[in-house]
C-alpha cells in the first residue's frame, strides 16, 4: 500500500495539474469511444496498451474477460454493457483476452476449483470454448491448446454479447462494431480477429486502413497548429 498511496499524492501534485483542462471537461460528462472488456489480471493495463487518455475507454474487467449470455437476472457485466451501449452510445466493444491467463487455465480444469465455487461457476461461461479446443486439438500440445483457448474464448464472449438486447439492436442498425483481441504479455503483440478471413491478425494489419487515416488526421492537425502559431 505505501507505493499506492504515494502514487496518489504524486498524481495529485504532478500529473493532475498538467491535465487539469481535460479533467474539467470530463467532469461535465463522458463520451468513450469503446467499451473495453478484459481480464482483471494485474498485468493488463488497457489505457497503457491502447495509449488512451481518461474518458476514452469504458472499462469492464473480470476473471477471464467473460460476458455472461443475457438473461432476466441482473449482474454487474449485464448492467455495465447495457449502460455503455444504451446510455452512453459507445460505438465499439473490444473483448480482449491475454496470454498466461490463470482464468483460462482454470476453465480447462474446472474440477480443480471445488474450493472456489464462485470462480468455478463464473468460468463455466467459457465451457463452450473449452469444448471447441478439445474437439479441434486432440493431438495438440498443452501450449497449443491454451493459445487456441484464448482465441476461442474471446470469440465465444463476442457471441454472448450479441444476446444482449442493446447490443443486438445497435448491431442491427449498424451503430455498433465488435472487436476480438488477444494481448501477449511477453511481447506486447496484440492480435485482432478478422471476420472475413476468420483468423487473428496483428493489429497493424487488421486495422491498417484505419491507422493510416488516423495518422493523416493527426499530421493535418499538427500542420494546422503550426500554421496558426
Amino acid at each position: 500500500m505505501p507505493s499506492i498511496v504515494a502514487g496518489v499524492v504524486k498524481f495529485q501534485n504532478e500529473v493532475f495539474p498538467q491535465k487539469k483542462a481535460l479533467f474539467e471537461q470530463l467532469a461535465t460528462g463522458q463520451h468513450p469511444e469503446a467499451l473495453f472488456i478484459t481480464c482483471s489480471d494485474s498485468r493488463i493495463d488497457p489505457s497503457l496498451m491502447t495509449q488512451t487518455a481518461p474518458g476514452e475507454l469504458f472499462i469492464c474487467r473480470n476473471a477471464g474477460n467473460i460476458v455472461p449470455p443475457h438473461t432476466t437476472e441482473t449482474g454487474g457485466m449485464t448492467a455495465s454493457i447495457e449502460f455503455a451501449i444504451g446510455a452512453l452510445g459507445v460505438p465499439h466493444i473490444v473483448v480482449c483476452g491475454h496470454t498466461e491467463c490463470g482464468a483460462m487455465k482454470g476453465a480447462m480444469n474446472l474440477d480443480a476449483l471445488e474450493k472456489l465455487p464462485h470462480t468455478k461457476r463464473w468460468l463455466s461461461y467459457a465451457s463452450a470454448a473449452v469444448s471447441i479446443v478439445e474437439e479441434k486439438g486432440a493431438n495438440w500440445t498443452e501450449e497449443e491448446r491454451m493459445q487456441e483457448l484464448l482465441k476461442e474464448n474471446v470469440l465465444l464472449q463476442l457471441q454472448h454479447l450479441r444476446t444482449h438486447p442493446q447490443v443486438a439492436a445497435k448491431l442491427a442498425a449498424g451503430k455498433l462494431h465488435l472487436h476480438g483481441w488477444v494481448y501477449d504479455i511477453r511481447t506486447g503483440e496484440v492480435l485482432a480477429y478478422n471476420d472475413e478471413t476468420r483468423e487473428f491478425e496483428k493489429v497493424s494489419k487488421r486495422y491498417h486502413d484505419r491507422i493510416a487515416y488516423h495518422m493523416e488526421r493527426m499530421q493535418a492537425a499538427h500542420a494546422h497548429e503550426g500554421h496558426s502559431h
